[in-house]
């Protein structure tokens, strides 16, 4: 098969800057809800770039927990590959993209922890089996087998039979706190829209249109 066989052509809409709205939280939110609204399977699924301080870059697949005005958020164990990478260099990038709606959203920012209190509320609505299997992996560590990662689980799950599961200490949230927020819309001919949300010294935000 060859690849340049593929050729999609974009025609669903446009992205204007008047229909666009100024503040890029509300912007998201919109096409969030659209997203959820066609019942993709992981509407919140999203690429994470980080890198560490050897400047290679590393990019894997996490999913949304939250956002608001103060940045997009989402869980994972702070000693694994990106957490270490994270703790080097405390900038990363978010990249979602929801083919049938032929769009994507591109975010830049610096990274912080969320709070204590934060990551213990999330934890505790995680499903029983993902409470465990957050003390059971040592995430991006070289492992035996898979015998090995269940038996861990086994273990796990027989210490907390009759106990709520707590937070370990190593697991919890991460904040992007976007500086650009970039807003795709596929058109035809490739010429498509392309917006970016710019964050101003006074915290409001610039958007300017990208040639594509």
């Amino acid at each position: 098969m060859k690849l340049d066989d593929l050729r999609a052509e974009y025609t669903q809409r446009g992205l204007s800057e008047s229909d666009a709205h100024v503040n890029p939280f509300e912007q998201f939110r919109n096409w969030m809800d659209e997203a959820v609204a066609a019942q993709f399977r992981e509407p919140y699924a999203m690429t994470l770039a980080t890198s560490a301080a050897d400047s290679r870059p590393a990019a894997r697949m996490v999913l949304l927990r939250g956002y608001d005005e103060r940045g997009f958020t989402f869980y994972s164990n702070r000693a694994s590959r990106k957490g270490n990478e994270i703790a080097e260099n405390p900038r990363a990038s978010l990249v979602f993209y929801w083919a049938e709606l032929e769009r994507q959203v591109r975010i830049e920012g610096n990274v912080e922890w969320t709070t204590e209190a934060e990551s213990d509320a999330y934890f505790r609505t995680r499903p029983r089996g993902h409470q465990l299997s957050a003390w059971a992996s040592s995430q991006s560590e070289v492992i035996s087998d898979r015998e090995f990662l269940e038996r861990e689980m086994a273990e796990l799950t027989a210490r907390y039979a009759d106990k709520e599961v707590p937070r370990p200490p190593h697991w919890g949230g991460y904040r992007v706190v976007p500086d650009t927020i970039e807003f795709w819309q596929g058109r035809p001919s490739r010429l498509h829209d392309r917006l970016l949300y710019r964050r101003q010294p006074d915290g409001s935000w610039l958007i300017q249109r990208l040639s594509p």
